[in-house]
C-alpha cells in the first residue's frame, strides 16, 4: 500500500501535542488569508510610492493600472519610470523572497521535525553567499565568467550536494546528520567568505557587506522571472504533497506505516528547498530568520496541517518582507538599510523565545 491509496480522512494530521493549540479554525484561516492578501496589495502600493522620492498613492495606482492593464492614460514619464521600471520589480522581488524563504523553512522544519530549523541551517545560504562574494571580490573570470546571481545559485547547489555527501550513511539520510553536515559546511563557507572580505578593497567590501546583509535594491524586471517561477512551482509541489509532510512530521515510523518512502521523500525535499533557497538568495543576498519565524507563526495560528501552513507561510512571508523592505527605505531616507538588519532585529528575540519555550517543553512536558 502506498500513500496514494489513502483518502483525506485516513491521513492523520500532526498531533496536537506537537505544537501549542492554534488560534484559528477553517473560517479563521480563510479570513486571515484574505486579510493577508489585502495587506500584500497595500504593501505593493505603499512600497512603490515610498523612498527618497515620495510618490502619491493616486499616481502609483494610475501608473500600475496603465502599464499592467492599459487602463487610464500615461502619467508623467519620470514618475512612470520610477514606479514601473525601478520600484515595482523590487517590491515584487521582496514579496517573492519572503514567500520563498518562508515556504522553504516550513518544509525543512517538517523534514527534520525541529521548529528551530530554517534554510540557513543546511548551509545552502552560506554556499550561495560564498559564490556571490567570490565573483564580487575575484571578478567573474574566477568562476568561468558567470555573474553574481548565477554564482550564488551555483554555490547553493554545490552546498546541497556537499551536505548530501557528508550526511549519507548506510541507513540513508538521518535528520540529525543532515543538520550537523549543514552547520559544519555553513561555518566552512563563512570562513572562506571572511577570507575574501579580508583581501577585498574598500569598494568591493561595501558591496560584499550589503550582500551579506541582504537587499533587493537594483532589481529589474528580467531578474524577477526565475525566482518567482521557482517560488510558485516549489510551493505548488509542496502543497500537493502536504499530506506526506504531515505524516513525516509525526515521525519516521508513522510515515513508513502510512506508506511514505521516507528516505526518498527527504531527498526530494532537500532538492526542492535547496533550489528554492538558492533561487531567492541569488537575487537578494543573505536575509536571516524569515524561514524560522514565519512558519512557526503560521503553525501557531492555524495548526500543524501543512495544507494550511504552507499557503499561510507563503502569504505571511510575502507580507512580512514586503513591509520590511518599506522600512529599509524610509527609516534612514534617503539612504537605504539592508533588509537583514531588520529581520535579525525581529528574529533574534524570536529565536531566544522559541529556544526557551522548547526547553520548557522538554523539562516539564
Amino acid at each position: 500500500m502506498t500513500e496514494f491509496d489513502h483518502d483525506d480522512t485516513t491521513w492523520p494530521e500532526v498531533g496536537a501535542d506537537e505544537v501549542s493549540p492554534h488560534l484559528l479554525g477553517t473560517w479563521g484561516f480563510r479570513v486571515l488569508a484574505a486579510a493577508l492578501l489585502a495587506v500584500i496589495l497595500a504593501s505593493i502600493v505603499v512600497g512603490i510610492g515610498a523612498g527618497a522620492a515620495d510618490i502619491p498613492v493616486s499616481t502609483t495606482i494610475d501608473v500600475l493600472l496603465y502599464r499592467a492593464f492599459g487602463i487610464g492614460s500615461a502619467a508623467d514619464p519620470v514618475a512612470t519610470q520610477i514606479i514601473w521600471d525601478l520600484r515595482t520589480p523590487r517590491v515584487l522581488m521582496a514579496l517573492a523572497v519572503g514567500a520563498g524563504l518562508s515556504v522553504a523553512g516550513c518544509a525543512l522544519q517538517a523534514m527534520v521535525r525541529n521548529p528551530l530549523a530554517d534554510p540557513y541551517v543546511m548551509g545552502t545560504a552560506e554556499g550561495a553567499t560564498l559564490g556571490a562574494v567570490a565573483v564580487i571580490v575575484l571578478g567573474p573570470a574566477a568562476l568561468g565568467g558567470i555573474g553574481v546571481s548565477m554564482a550564488a545559485f551555483v554555490g547553493a547547489m554545490a552546498s546541497m550536494l556537499s551536505v548530501f555527501a557528508l550526511a549519507r550513511s548506510r541507513s540513508g539520510y538521518a535528520p540529525g546528520r543532515l543538520i550537523l553536515s549543514g552547520v559544519a559546511l555553513g561555518y566552512l563557507f563563512s570562513a572562506v567568505t571572511g577570507i575574501l572580505q579580508f583581501v577585498s578593497d574598500p569598494r568591493e567590501l561595501r558591496g560584499v557587506l550589503f550582500w551579506l546583509l541582504g537587499s533587493v535594491a537594483g532589481t529589474q524586471w528580467n531578474d524577477l522571472g526565475l525566482p518567482a517561477f521557482v517560488v510558485v512551482a516549489s510551493t505548488a509541489w509542496l502543497v500537493l504533497l502536504s499530506r506526506r509532510l504531515n505524516a513525516l512530521a509525526l515521525g519516521e515510523e508513522s510515515a513508513v506505516a502510512l506508506g511514505v518512502d521516507v528516505q526518498r521523500f527527504r531527498i526530494q525535499l532537500m532538492v526542492v528547498t535547496s533550489v528554492l533557497v538558492g533561487a531567492v538568495v541569488a537575487v537578494s543576498g543573505s536575509i536571516g530568520f524569515v524561514g524560522l519565524m514565519v512558519p512557526h507563526a503560521a503553525r501557531m495560528l492555524v495548526g500543524p496541517d501543512h495544507r494550511r501552513v504552507l499557503p499561510l507561510s507563503l502569504l505571511l512571508g510575502a507580507a512580512f518582507l514586503g513591509s520590511v523592505d518599506i522600512l529599509a527605505r524610509v527609516v534612514a531616507a534617503p539612504s537605504e538599510l539592508p533588509l537583514g538588519i531588520f529581520t535579525a532585529a525581529a528574529g533574534a528575540p524570536f529565536f531566544i523565545w522559541l529556544l526557551r519555550r522548547s526547553q520548557r517543553q522538554v523539562e516539564f512536558g
